[in-house]
C-alpha cells in the first residue's frame, strides 16, 4: 500500500469513530426535533383557541359597554335637572345673601339707636311676638287646607 492508500483508511478509520461518538447525541437530537413537531403541530389549535376566547371577551365587553351606554343616555336627563336644581338653588341663595346685606346695611341705623337707648329687650321681645304670631297664623292655614281635602 503506498501512502495514499494508507492515508485514505486512517481518515475512513476516523470518520467510523467520529460517526460512533455521534450516533448518540444526534438521536438525542432527532428526539429533541420530534418532540418540536409535536409542539409546532398544536400551534395553530391553540393559537385558534386563544383567539376566539380574545373575540369573547371582546365581544362581552362591548356589549356591556352598549348596555352602560344606554343607560347612561336614560339617566342623563336626571342629571341634567339636579345640575338645573343645583344652579336654581345657588341663584336663590345668593339672592338671599343678597337680601340678608341689604337687610342688615338697612338696619344698622336703627341698631346704634336701640342700644343708644338701651330699648333691646324690647325690641326682642317684640320681635319674638311677631314670629309667634306668623307662626300661629301659618299653622292656622295648615289646618284649614288639611280639613278641605
Amino acid at each position: 500500500m503506498d501512502w495514499l492508500g494508507i492515508g485514505v483508511l486512517v481518515i475512513g478509520v476516523a470518520l467510523l469513530v467520529l460517526v460512533i461518538l455521534l450516533i448518540k447525541p444526534l438521536n438525542k437530537l432527532a428526539g429533541v426535533f420530534a418532540n418540536l413537531q409535536k409542539t409546532t403541530d398544536e400551534l395553530p389549535q391553540t393559537v385558534v383557541d386563544v383567539t376566539s376566547q380574545a373575540k369573547e371577551a371582546i365581544g362581552a365587553g362591548t356589549d356591556t359597554l352598549k348596555q352602560i351606554n344606554t343607560q347612561l343616555k336614560e339617566l342623563s336627563p336626571l342629571f341634567y335637572i339636579v345640575g338645573d336644581v343645583g344652579r336654581a338653588t345657588n341663584q336663590m341663595s345668593s339672592s338671599m345673601v343678597d337680601a340678608v346685606t341689604k337687610m342688615e346695611s338697612k338696619t344698622t341705623a336703627a341698631n346704634d339707636l336701640t342700644h343708644r337707648k338701651n330699648l333691646e329687650g324690647l325690641y326682642g321681645a317684640l320681635t319674638l311676638g311677631f314670629f309667634i304670631f306668623q307662626k300661629s297664623r301659618e299653622l292656622a292655614k295648615e289646618r284649614n287646607v288639611i280639613d278641605v281635602n
